[in-house]
C-alpha cells in the first residue's frame, strides 16, 4: 500500500516537473521570439550601387571604360527612442562610417554624435551620392576643400572624419546648426598633429523650399604628400587649414537649383571658387540636368578650372535612375605655363538603390 502511494506521488511531482519545464521552454521560446521581432523592427538596411560607362577626350587622346564606382552597404539601428547607431562600408573601398547618436532633449534641439561621419563643410558634402545631379557627384570646390579626394596634401577622405559632433534645431526647422569637432586627417586615421579642427554650420529657412546655409572651419593639417597647389608645403608638415562657404538650396515643382561660394586658406595658399547646379523635371521620372562650376586651385598661381555639364536623369523606380551627361573642362593654365588641353567626357551611369526598415 505504502509503495503504491510512493509511486502514485513519485508520478505525480515528474508530471508536475516536466509540465512546469515543457511551460518555461515555452515562455522562454515565446521571449526569445519577441526579443528577435523586436530587435528586427529596430534595425534598418540600406544599399546602393554607382556603375556606367566614361568616353573622355583629353589632351588629344581618347579613354573610353566601363566603370563601377560604389557599392554601398549600411545598417542603422534605433537602440532606443533617444539612442541610434550607424554602420557603412564601400565595398569598393574602404570603411567609411560607424557613429551613434544620442538626443540629449526631449526634441530635436541637441542631438550628441561620436564616431566617423561626414564632416558639415559646405552645402554638398553632407549629401548622398544618390541625391546628386551630377555622375561625378560634387563640385571642383567641395571636392577640394572637404577632403573628397582632389586635394593630395589630405589625400582621399570622401568628405569623412573621426570626431564628436553636437547638432539640433529650432523653431520648427526654422534654424538648424552643426558644430564637429574633428582630427582634420580622414577616415580610419589618428590625428597627425596635437591640434583638432572645427567646423560649424548654421541653415536657416526664411520660406517653403529654400534653405540658406554658411559653414566655417579652422583647423590644422597634417600633410601626407605634396601639391602641385600647394609646392610649399612638405611632407608631414603641418599646416593652416581654414575654410569657409554661403550657398542656398531652393525646392519647387517647377524647378530645383543649390549654389555656393566657397573659399580655403591652406598655408599662405588661398583658393576660391562657385558653382550653380539643377533640375527641371520634363514629367514621367525624367529631368533635364545643368551645372556650372568655376574653382582657382591657387589665386597667386591662377590656377583656375571652369567645368559645365548638361544631361538627362531617367527615375524608373523610387530611387533609382539612369543618367547620361556631357560634361566639359576647360583648359586647365597658370599664370606662367599651359598644363593641359580642354577635357570632354561622355558618362552614363545607372544607379540601384534599395532600402529595407523594420518597422511596420
Amino acid at each position: 500500500m505504502t509503495n503504491r502511494l510512493f509511486r502514485r506521488a513519485t508520478l505525480a511531482v515528474l508530471l508536475a516537473v516536466f509540465s512546469s519545464t515543457a511551460a518555461m521552454g515555452q515562455q522562454e521560446s515565446t521571449t526569445d521570439n519577441d526579443l528577435l521581432k523586436d530587435l528586427a523592427s529596430r534595425l534598418n538596411f540600406h544599399g546602393y550601387a554607382q556603375g556606367g560607362f566614361n568616353y573622355t577626350h583629353k589632351g588629344g587622346e581618347d579613354n573610353q571604360t566601363f566603370e563601377l564606382k560604389r557599392i554601398l552597404f549600411w545598417a542603422d539601428a534605433q537602440i532606443t527612442d533617444r539612442w541610434s547607431f550607424l554602420f557603412m562600408h564601400d565595398f569598393s573601398s574602404v570603411v567609411q562610417e560607424f557613429y551613434t547618436d544620442y538626443r540629449v532633449t526631449n526634441n530635436k534641439a541637441l542631438t550628441v554624435r561620436l564616431g566617423q561621419f561626414k564632416n558639415g563643410l559646405s552645402y554638398e558634402n553632407p549629401l548622398s551620392p544618390t541625391s546628386m545631379e551630377a555622375i561625378d557627384v560634387y563640385s571642383e570646390g567641395v571636392t577640394y576643400l572637404t577632403g573628397c579626394g582632389s586635394d593630395p596634401l589630405l589625400g582621399v577622405q570622401y568628405g569623412r572624419d573621426l570626431g564628436l559632433s553636437l547638432s539640433g534645431e529650432t523653431n520648427n526647422g526654422l534654424l538648424r546648426y552643426e558644430v564637429d569637432i574633428m582630427n582634420g586627417q580622414g577616415i580610419n586615421k589618428k590625428d597627425g598633429n596635437k591640434e583638432k579642427d572645427f567646423i560649424g554650420r548654421l541653415e536657416f529657412r526664411p520660406t517653403k523650399g529654400l534653405n540658406i546655409v554658411a559653414t566655417g572651419q579652422i583647423g590644422r593639417g597634417h600633410a601626407i604628400a605634396t601639391s602641385i597647389y600647394n609646392p610649399d608645403i612638405a611632407i608631414d608638415e603641418n599646416y593652416k587649414r581654414n575654410r569657409w562657404t554661403i550657398g542656398f538650396d531652393y525646392k519647387s515643382s517647377d524647378f530645383n537649383v543649390h549654389g555656393e561660394y566657397l573659399e580655403g586658406k591652406d598655408g599662405d595658399v588661398t583658393s576660391r571658387g562657385a558653382y550653380l547646379t539643377g533640375n527641371i523635371p520634363l514629367g514621367k521620372g525624367i529631368d533635364v540636368i545643368g551645372s556650372y562650376d568655376f574653382f582657382n586651385f591657387n589665386t597667386t598661381l591662377g590656377m583656375d578650372q571652369h567645368k559645365a555639364i548638361a544631361g538627362l536623369q531617367y527615375w524608373f523606380y523610387k530611387k533609382c535612375r539612369f543618367q547620361v551627361q556631357y560634361v566639359y573642362k576647360s583648359a586647365y593654365t597658370t599664370k606662367t605655363e599651359f598644363i593641359h588641353g580642354a577635357n570632354h567626357a561622355i558618362m552614363a551611369q545607372m544607379q540601384i538603390r534599395l532600402d529595407y526598415t523594420g518597422k511596420k
